[in-house]
């Protein structure tokens, strides 16, 4: 377990990193498909899914969701607002998991490569156009 994964008791934790979808039984599956994540079916409804990816969760929500919780005044904001970054357990499966990620709808921005911080990833949009890096911390 890194650092990053350590729960603190009595500190307050990610729970959920949601992403606006148009069509979030598509978008969903891109991201089980891509790296086994597994849906939480109890969550499913018609404006939400949600999997389990080991350390949080990743939703997606529907455009419903917008007046769900009061946010229809930002419905047209534009531009990369987040970027999902999803761990793996080395440099390998960054390699490995960019190609399948492009092979399942993904486009590649930038290829694998080191960070000045010493991580090696790729940066890719999933099939909706939302930024997520495939990313290995090397010790």
């Amino acid at each position: 377990m890194t650092d990053s994964t350590i729960k603190t008791p009595g500190k307050p934790t990610l729970s959920y990193v949601n992403v606006f979808a148009r069509d979030i039984v598509a978008l969903s599956q891109f991201y089980i498909d891509a790296f086994g994540f597994t849906e939480i079916e109890k969550m499913r409804s018609p404006i939400f899914r949600g999997l389990n990816t080991g350390c949080s969760s990743l939703g997606f929500n529907a455009q419903d969701a917008y007046g769900l919780l009061k946010l229809d005044a930002f419905s047209e904001v534009s531009g990369v607002k987040f970027l999902i970054t999803i761990d793996v357990a080395s440099v390998a499966e960054v390699e490995r998991l960019t190609p399948k990620a492009v092979s399942l709808g993904a486009q590649l921005v930038k290829p694998p490569y080191k960070t000045y911080y010493n991580w090696y990833q790729a940066v890719l949009l999933d099939p909706e156009q939302n930024v997520f890096r495939i990313n290995h911390i090397i010790e």
